[in-house]
């Protein structure tokens, strides 16, 4: 791993930031680089994968069919957009995207993340629809519930490594 330190945040303009590079190979995958970025005075933080080999852009499609699932290894570049059909959401890459590795759960986990924020809204509609779609999350973790995650990567530097997931050529 190689870091080089008190280089010049972006975002607070102080030479608070360390710059990381690290290198992984994941198995059934390809060897990855990862480069990230963390302000010890502001806390920013970025990080994002590239593959060592060039990829074709790609969309891997998986259904999630019992809790085991939830510890199949994910690859996301920043350039990745994850999409959850059933639950009509999805995070899509812009300037705060983060590549990172993680497995299905952590995926679940980041959208529960964001929906636990609206489970205080002041709209009993939003409440509401923000307690059902975290009541359906569990079921799918305990795997009572299916669903489907889609990540859609230009760059082909995503995956969800695991032989019941469909890879098709983005369009």
């Amino acid at each position: 791993m190689n870091q080089i330190k008190n280089q010049k945040c972006p975002i607070c303009h102080k030479n608070t930031i360390t710059l990381t590079e690290d290198i992984k190979k994941i198995p059934y995958f390809d060897k990855v680089f990862i480069f990230s970025m963390k302000c010890s005075n502001c806390k920013y933080s970025m990080s994002d994968i590239e593959t060592e080999t060039k990829k074709q852009p790609s969309k891997y499609i998986f259904e999630i069919t019992s809790d085991k699932d939830m510890k199949i290894r994910v690859v996301k570049s920043s350039y990745a957009t994850i999409k959850i059909p059933q639950l009509r959401m999805s995070i899509k890459p812009g300037p705060a995207s983060e590549g990172y590795i993680s497995n299905i759960e952590g995926i679940l986990n980041r959208f529960t993340k964001v929906i636990e924020s609206e489970k205080h809204s002041e709209d009993k509609k939003i409440r509401n629809h923000a307690k059902n779609l975290l009541k359906k999350i569990r079921k799918v973790k305990s795997g009572d519930f299916k669903l489907k995650i889609i990540i859609e990567d230009p760059t082909g530097n995503s995956a969800i490594i695991s032989d019941k997931a469909k890879i098709e050529k983005l369009k």
